[in-house]
């Protein structure tokens, strides 16, 4: 317990930027008009290609004995393609309500 209150004090500010990001992000999204969100968050989730690398290169980075960075590495991998998939599948469905009607 004592060391993670030491480390607590020693990443106190990364700590409050943290927090902070967190609020500032609410505020932000909060704003978007609602025409807006689904085009932005499908951008969004397109990003988290990054985290599946990141992912990936922690996975391979990592000793065959660590399971936590593996089952984590794992987990990002899963989870970061969830995402990207989902970002796509919005995109294409609202971009689907913009077509005209075809006729029989």
């Amino acid at each position: 317990m004592t060391d993670f209150l030491n480390w607590i004090t020693l990443h106190q500010q990364i700590i409050y930027i943290v927090i902070l990001m967190v609020f500032v992000g609410i505020e932000i999204i909060g704003r978007v008009p609602s025409v807006l969100h689904t085009p932005l968050m499908s951008g969004a989730n397109a990003i988290h290609g990054v985290v599946i690398i990141g992912a990936i290169i922690v996975m391979g980075k990592a000793e065959a004995d660590n399971y936590l960075a593996l089952i984590l590495g794992f987990l990002a991998v899963v989870l970061g393609t969830l995402n990207v998939v989902g970002g796509f599948v919005v995109t294409d469905r609202m971009l689907e309500m913009f077509k005209g009607k075809k006729k029989k």
